[in-house]
C-alpha cells in the first residue's frame, strides 16, 4: 500500500510526465497526515530517499562502532503558543528528541540544540525556555553537547523556533521494525493519550477556560530502556506524536501488512481529555502526544511487559490497547463502545497545526 489515499487536487500532485512539484505547501503539510505522506513520497524521498531514510523510522540507524550501532534523530519545533500548561518549546524539544532515539532501541547520549530567536523576545522568556532545556535533559540523563543560535527580524519565528538533533547508542542485535510483527501480538500504550495536542488547543484557541490537563511531555528513555532490559525482544515502539495513536496503529497497520485492531473500551483517556476533546470537536485518537508510546510484543510476552512498564511512573497507566489479526490487507480497525466496527485512517491534514 502507498503512504497515503490518492489526491485528486491537481495542487498537490506532481505533474504527469515533470518532476517539478506543482502547488504550494500548506500548514497540513506539517501534520504528520495524509498530506505529510504524500509530500514524503512524492518530492522528499525520490530526491534524498536511501536505504537508510526510506524506512521512515523516529531515528536512522548508522554502522556499527564496537559492540554498538549509532542511532541519530533531528526534529524541529514550532510549536504556538511557546508556552503551555506543564510544559513550553524548550521541554517538548528535548523530550521529542529523546523519545524518538528511546522508541529505536537507542540510549540517548548528546543532544545538539539550534535557537532561532526573533528580534524583541523577552530575555527573561528565554531564559524560561533554557531552564527547561536542563530540566528535561537532566530527568533523561542526557546533555546538549553542542548548538547554534540565530537571530531573525522582529514578528517572526513566533518568538522562538527551536531544532534538536540527537545521537544514542544502540546495541548490536537489537531491530526494532514493524516488519518483526506477526498476528496475534499485542499493543500497549503507556498510559492516556491526547493531552499534549489537547492543552495546547486549548492555550491557543480558548484561553480563558481552565482545565486541569497538562501536557504530558516526558522524556521516555528511563522507562523503554528499562522494558528492553526485562522484555529483550520487543517488537516495535513508536512514540504517537503528531496523528496520535491513529497515525502510530495505521502506520504498523501499512509497514507490517496485517491488520492492526484496537479496542475502543481498552484505550485510556482522561474524562477532562474527552471532555475538551468534546468542546474542541477532535477524536482524541488522532491528538498528538510527547509523553506515550506504543509498543508491540508477542502475546507470551504482554503480561510481563505490563507489569514492568506499570512499575515505572511513566507507565502507571499501561494498557493492552489491541492486538495485530490474521487478515493481510493493511488496515487499521477500531472496535468501538457500542459494540461495531470501522476502519480508521491517518488524518487527512492535521487537525490544529503547531502542536510540537
Amino acid at each position: 500500500m502507498t503512504h497515503a489515499a490518492p489526491i485528486t487536487d491537481t495542487n498537490h500532485r506532481l505533474a504527469e510526465g515533470n518532476d517539478k512539484p506543482r502547488g504550494r505547501v500548506t500548514l497540513a503539510h506539517g501534520g504528520g497526515g495524509q498530506l505529510t505522506d504524500e509530500l514524503l513520497d512524492n518530492l522528499i524521498l525520490p530526491r534524498l530517499g536511501n536505504d537508510l531514510m526510506g524506512g521512515l523510522l523516529d531515528s536512522a540507524t548508522l554502522a556499527a562502532t564496537g559492540t554498538d550501532k549509532l542511532a541519530m534523530t533531528i526534529d524541529s519545533y514550532v510549536v504556538q503558543p511557546w508556552k503551555f500548561p506543564g510544559g513550553d518549546i524548550g521541554r517538548l524539544a528535548v523530550c521529542g528528541t529523546v523519545n524518538d532515539l528511546a522508541v529505536c532501541g537507542g540510549d540517548p547520549v548528546g543532544i545538539a540544540l539550534s535557537l532561532i530567536l526573533a528580534e524583541g523576545f523577552e530575555m527573561s522568556d528565554l531564559a524560561q525556555v533554557i531552564d527547561s532545556i536542563a530540566q528535561a535533559g537532566e530527568e533523561a540523563g542526557v546533555s546538549v553537547v553542542t548548538g547554534d543560535t540565530k537571530v531573525v527580524g522582529r514578528g517572526q519565528a513566533d518568538g522562538v523556533y527551536i531544532t534538536t538533533a540527537g545521537v544514542a547508542r544502540v546495541p548490536q542485535g537489537r531491530t526494532l521494525s514493524p516488519k518483526r510483527v506477526n498476528p496475534g501480538d499485542v499493543l500497549i500504550v503507556n498510559g492516556p493519550i491526547g493531552e499534549h495536542g489537547l492543552v495546547v488547543m486549548l492555550a491557543r484557541e480558548m484561553p480563558k477556560v481552565k482545565s486541569v490537563l497538562r501536557t504530558d511531555a516526558a522524556p521516555l528513555n528511563g522507562l523503554i530502556q528499562t522494558l528492553l532490559k526485562k522484555v529483550p525482544d520487543v517488537l516495535f515502539m513508536r512514540d504517537a506524536t503528531r496523528s496520535g495513536l491513529a497515525g502510530v496503529a495505521c502506520d504498523l497497520a501499512r509497514d507490517s501488512g496485517w491488520r492492526v485492531t484496537l479496542d475502543e473500551a481498552r484505550i485510556p483517556v482522561r474524562p477532562e481529555a474527552q471532555h475538551a476533546a468534546d468542546m474542541l470537536g477532535l477524536d482524541p485518537l488522532e491528538v498528538a502526544n510527547e509523553g506515550k508510546v506504543v509498543v508491540v510484543v508477542r502475546p507470551y510476552e504482554a503480561d510481563a511487559a505490563l507489569a514492568v512498564m506499570r512499575s515505572h511512573p511513566l507507565g502507571e497507566g499501561a494498557r493492552i490497547i489491541g492486538h495485530v489479526g490474521g487478515v493481510e490487507d493493511g488496515l487499521c480497525e477500531l472496535h468501538t463502545l457500542i459494540g461495531g466496527r470501522r476502519i480508521i485512517q491517518k488524518p487527512y491534514g492535521e487537525q490544529l497545526p503547531r502542536i510540537c
